[in-house]
């Protein structure tokens, strides 16, 4: 194996285009990049830009006018050829720039989501306010025009001297959700673009906020969750034995029609948070909740496709008290499943790991 020879010999230029050619072009993206950066810099104080161009830049830059230096970089390395180094280092650069899109693209979409849940809570600004104990219930729908209806009905006036007042949060649906909950005595509103039911949620937990809500409910539109048994859900709440109530399924009647292999994955996804958590639950998945009204400003919720676990996590990281009782599930009355099914367990997973690490 020949030794390794450091020279300033320029590239070799790529074909039709002389030495002299390809060191200008390097030279002058070089210097587009640069401005470029100092250009974001000066209209959004982007620190981190302007850094991966000053770093692009002067990466291209040295390999229009010192190439050498690459000589000295590939011998550090152990490398025979100076260009398996820029190979590398362009990667890694792709890499860096692959991640930094990938965060910004996050960053618009969770701006996007708050600026769309923070109109829609205007829409209930007219919301009457009361002077007794309230209880809300949300209700996240995204095309349950068929059910809603039937779930807006069975709510009862009071429970446990609370007056009820639904909240229907319509996300984004393309059928008839927001006029057939329209007829009944609830608060309607409705987000322009689909924003998840962890968004749907959100945006009805700002609407219960705002409006002094003692207890927040939440419970599916489609019919599963037995209103019948809302009494026996907010009664360790009222009692004072518990801040956040969660509906177990596993303690009281599943009759939901779940597969087995969904019924394991939450049993495993259970017993995961369990001992993250340190909490002792036995459905992390039901969406059949109490929380006290009180608490939900102490919550940092931001998931908005898998929210239930992140509910659990922030609870319990935040000192409320977490109580189960058994409710029963039922099967859908109509419509299908909203939850997606490629990267349910791998969304879940994500958010359990998420919200406890941060």
């Amino acid at each position: 194996m020949s030794p390794l020879v450091s020279t300033n010999a320029p590239l070799a230029a790529l074909p039709g285009l002389s030495n002299q050619a390809l060191t200008l072009l390097l030279a002058a993206v070089g210097v587009v990049v640069l401005l470029w950066g100092f250009e974001r810099y000066r209209t959004t104080f982007s620190r981190v830009e302007l850094g991966i161009a000053v770093a692009v830049a002067f990466g291209l830059l040295t390999v229009a006018f010192a190439p050498g230096l690459y000589w000295t970089l590939a011998g550090a390395f152990n490398l025979e050829s100076r260009f398996i180094l820029i190979q590398i280092l362009t990667n890694v650069t792709f890499l860096v720039l692959i991640f930094y899109l990938v965060s910004q693209l996050n960053t618009s979409q969770r701006t996007i989501g708050d600026l769309t849940r923070s109109l829609t809570v205007q829409q209930a600004s007219a919301v009457a306010e009361y002077d007794e104990r309230t209880l809300y219930v949300v209700i996240p729908a995204y095309n349950e025009a068929d059910t809603i209806g039937d779930v807006l009905a069975a709510l009862p006036e009071r429970i446990h001297g609370h007056l009820v007042q639904a909240v229907v949060v319509s996300d984004g649906s393309d059928d008839a959700t927001r006029r057939a909950a329209d007829e009944y005595e609830a608060v309607v509103v409705e987000h322009p673009i689909n924003q998840g039911q962890g968004g749907a949620l959100q945006t009805g937990f700002d609407i219960a906020s705002d409006h002094g809500a003692d207890i927040v409910v939440t419970m599916d539109a489609d019919g599963q969750h037995p209103v019948d048994q809302l009494p026996d859900l907010v009664r360790p709440i009222v009692d004072d034995e518990a801040d956040y109530v969660l509906g177990s399924r596993y303690r009281g009647e599943d009759n939901s029609g779940n597969s087995m292999t969904r019924r394991g994955g939450i049993r495993t996804f259970t017993w995961l948070i369990n001992r993250l958590a340190k909490t002792d639950i036995t459905d992390c998945t039901n969406g059949f909740r109490a929380i006290r009204g009180s608490r939900l400003a102490d919550l940092t919720l931001t998931e908005e496709r898998f929210s239930a676990p992140e509910l659990i996590i922030e609870s319990r990281k935040n000192g409320l008290r977490i109580v189960e009782v058994p409710v029963t599930i039922h099967e859908r009355e109509a419509g299908e499943t909203k939850k997606p099914k490629l990267g349910y367990a791998v969304g879940l997973a994500r958010t359990i790991f998420v919200t406890w690490i941060r």
